[in-house]
């Protein structure tokens, strides 16, 4: 993760707005958000325009769409090739997560595409469970727009905010050390969120209709 950060600090105004663009949008299209988060490239994206190395609203902009567009393509990956993409490596070592986003999916259906928006994992493998799952695709748009727009923001807003204690703490940890824990700390308090949510919810809520995607087993039957 540190070269990473220290790609887009080190970039020209230009050449960070693609990496943080196209890092945002790579974990949710291609399942890599547990190896390459985009949420630290949204809070450093903040973090530099608070000094105005980038412009802020840009930076929203280009976070919020790619975070959109991102989910978007997953979502058709998992409509297109169900659930052979369960079958990934990278995603076979991690079953313990894919039950726990299946569950949060059957449990609260579209609102699992808003609350997965801000965990790393299962903002990299809901908009394909969605898809296999075959949710509508304009219930999916509706949570994906509202889930890309509040995580986009929330993030981005929180590096710029915090741009004033970065500069001090900078001084003390390292740049790159100081983004790490900023990111880290976005993503622990979006992580209470979720469970809060989670946790918060009814007994015997509305199910919703869905159809829950197989993960093929090795060395058994499904």
């Amino acid at each position: 993760m540190t070269w990473i950060i220290d790609a887009v600090r080190n970039a020209g105004p230009l050449p960070a707005y693609l990496i943080i663009s196209v890092l945002v949008f790579a974990e949710d299209a291609f399942f890599i958000g547990f190896i390459l988060p985009g949420e630290t490239a949204a809070v450093l994206g903040g973090v530099l325009a608070s000094q105005h190395h980038l412009q802020l609203w840009l930076v929203l902009v280009l976070v919020i769409a790619a975070a959109i567009g991102g989910d978007t393509v997953g979502y058709q990956i998992g409509r297109r090739f169900g659930s052979r993409i369960l079958e990934i490596s990278l995603l076979q070592k991690r079953r313990a997560g894919l039950d726990r986003a299946r569950d949060l999916l059957a449990r609260k259906g579209g609102s699992a595409v808003f609350l997965g928006r801000f965990t790393a994992f299962f903002r990299a493998v809901m908009p394909a469970l969605a898809g296999l799952s075959h949710m509508p695709y304009r219930r999916f748009l509706a949570f994906n727009i509202a889930g890309g727009a509040t995580w986009g923001a929330a993030v981005v807003l929180a590096g710029y905010f915090a741009g004033s204690a970065y500069l001090t703490a900078a001084k003390t940890f390292g740049p790159t050390a100081t983004i790490a824990l900023l990111a880290a700390l976005t993503a622990a308090a979006a992580a209470w969120y979720v469970r809060k949510r989670i946790k918060t919810e009814p007994p015997g809520g509305p199910k919703q209709h869905l159809r829950p995607p197989r993960i093929a087993r090795h060395g058994g039957n499904t």
